[in-house]
Parts: structure tokens; sequence; C-alpha cells
């Protein structure tokens, strides 16, 4: 069989094809280097423009190789070979890969399109990233779906046999999809009336984190402590979900000190703390100004709230434990006992 294929094919087209992939390959490697050499010497461009040159790179590169492969191999009897007839159509490698291109050239140009032409379009607009992300998931979905259905009547596949196929299996694995089913339907939910939206920080069961992508199964959150957290579009739907994009962010530290104590003197104390964290850490806002308040008092302790605004959930971790440092050696400095210290010492009946 691989004889009948090749039959045509001579050795001089063989090394003239591996010597022009060659040649593209290397160029692709040399423009690469040639851009992050012009961005390094360049104090305009920005890293993106790395990025956008290597992905058009590799894209003109793939595609270039493959017209190479169909230019140079054209006349081949295995290029055109039936390799099976269905719906009138004879399928052969060539109309494969013809299939093949129609499904990735959607691709890449919807990501080209919605990335450079409709980005600006969103800005001239003042459409909102949110707003912006939705109509780029819609047309994503719909280009890559009329993508595929070209792509399979090319190789002579009969769709409606396939959605037939499709329905009775629906029927019998829907029970078992329904949770797939219904994050499906909630991604499509969460798209069109945005009750989150890209770029916003939301509550996960106590996790404060940004929404950084929505897809139609799940959600992806980025938190500071946990990393990437992959919810289930579902969750968003039917549980009750904080916003936090417009809440003031703050570090916050309790502090139980021993019944008794000076209370104004552990409020200065604390104040001290802050203002020698302001001093060393970052990201600490000067309006609001920081907040100590006196918030409980219990049978041996009594308790102490201090806030101070930062500008992100990033910065909070950071410092809130510049803080504990600062207050544990301010207190160790003024012998101020600590609620939980006094307790332990305290002889059991």
């Amino acid at each position: 069989m691989m004889e009948r294929f090749f039959n045509g094919l001579s050795e001089i087209d063989l090394k003239w094809f591996l010597l022009v992939l060659a040649l593209i390959l290397i160029g692709n490697i040399i423009l690469k280097r040639a851009a992050v050499y012009i961005e390094n010497r360049s104090s305009v461009l920005q890293e993106r423009f790395t990025a956008t040159v290597r992905s058009v790179l590799n894209w003109l590169s793939f595609y270039g190789a493959l017209l190479l492969f169909l230019l140079y191999f054209w006349g081949e009897d295995w290029l055109t070979y039936t390799l099976y007839s269905q719906g009138g159509v004879d399928v052969s490698v060539f109309l494969i890969l013809v299939a093949f291109m129609i499904v990735s050239l959607a691709h890449r140009l919807v990501k080209i399109f919605t990335q450079y032409v409709l980005k600006q379009v969103y800005e001239y607009y003042d459409i909102n990233t949110g707003l912006g992300y939705t109509f780029n998931r819609i047309i994503y979905y719909t280009v890559m779906i009329l993508a595929l259905v070209v792509s399979l009547t090319t190789v002579g596949l009969d769709l409606s046999a396939i959605a037939a196929v499709l329905g009775v299996l629906g029927i019998g694995i829907g029970f078992g999809m329904r949770n797939i089913a219904g994050n499906f339907i909630s991604g499509v939910i969460i798209l069109f009336e945005r009750p989150i939206e890209v770029g916003e920080v939301i509550q996960v069961n106590g996790k404060n984190g940004r929404v950084e992508k929505i897809r139609l199964r799940s959600t992806i959150i980025r938190t500071a402590k946990e990393g990437t957290l992959i919810v289930p579009n579902q969750y968003f739907i039917e549980q009750i979900i904080r916003n936090r994009s417009s809440v003031a962010v703050s570090a916050e530290v309790t502090i139980s000190v021993r019944y008794g104590m000076n209370t104004k003197e552990v409020e200065g104390l604390l104040m001290k703390a802050v203002e020698k964290v302001k001093e060393d850490a970052e990201g600490i806002l000067d309006s609001p100004p920081p907040d100590i308040r006196f918030v409980d008092i219990k049978t041996q302790a009594m308790e102490f709230l201090v806030l101070i605004p930062v500008t992100n959930f990033q910065i909070k971790e950071k410092v809130e434990s510049d803080l504990r440092h600062a207050i544990a050696e301010i207190f160790i400095e003024h012998e101020v006992e600590l609620a939980s210290a006094v307790a332990s010492l305290e002889p059991s009946d």
C-alpha cells in the first residue's frame, strides 16, 4: 500500500521539500530572535510586541509548511487516493487536510479578529471588559461551530445522521451528564446576564479572588493564597456570591490582650505598629486612614481590630504579615500580655 502511495515521488522532489521546509523553520527562529533584539533595543516597544510577532511567525510557518506540502506533492497519487466514499464524496488525504485547515484557520482568524480588531472597537465605544469578553466568546463559538460543520461536510460526513445518533445517545447519557449540562447552561447564563465579569473580585467559599476567565463549563478564579480555583458555573447560579470589586480592600488583624490591660495604651501601641508598617510596606493607601477598634470584651480577654486600607488582595496578605510582626515586637518590648498566653498559664481545676 505504501509503495502505491509513493510510487510517483522522486528523490529530488523529497530533497527540495526538506530543504525549503528547513529554510522556513530557520527563518522562523531568526525572525523571532530579531524581534527580541529589536524589543530590547527599543524603549517604545512593549513585551506584547514580541509575543505578537512570535504568534504570527508560528502561524505563518505552520501554514507555509502545510501549503508547501500540498504544492510539492500535488501530483502524487497517494495525496488524492480515495480512502473511503461517503455521501457521494471520495475522501482522500487532501480532503482531510483541507478539513483540518478550515478548523485551524478559523480558530486562528477569530482569535486575531477578537484580539486586534474588536479590542480597538471596544475601547473606542467604551465597552467594559466583561461585556467585551462575552461578545468574544459568542463570536468564537459561533465561528468554530460553523467551521466544524463545513469541515465535516467536506469529508462527506452526514450531519443529519450524526444528529440522530447524538439524539439517541443524549437520552441514554443525559442523566449521567446532567451536571455537565447544568454547568454548560449556567455558563451561557453567566455570559449573557453577566452576574460576574472578568476582572472582578469575588468571594467563593470564604476565599477572595479575581475572575480570570469564564468558560462554558467552569470559571477560573485567581486567589492570592490558594492559587487558581476552577469553579463549576452552576455554583454561581445556585449560591450567594459576594462581589467585592467595589469594596475597599483592607488588611485586617485581630488582637486579644489580657483583660485588665490599659486599653488606651494598647491602642497607642497598635498605632505605633501601624506607623512602622506604613514606613516599610508598599501598596498602603493614604485615604482612608488606618482604623483601630476596640471590638469586644470577653471573660479574660479584650479584642482589638486593626484595619489598614491597601490597593489589592495580593498586598493585603503581605501587609497583614508585616503588621503581626510589628505588633509582636512592640508588645514584647512593652510587656503587653496576650489573652491566649495568660489562659494557657492558668491551673486547671
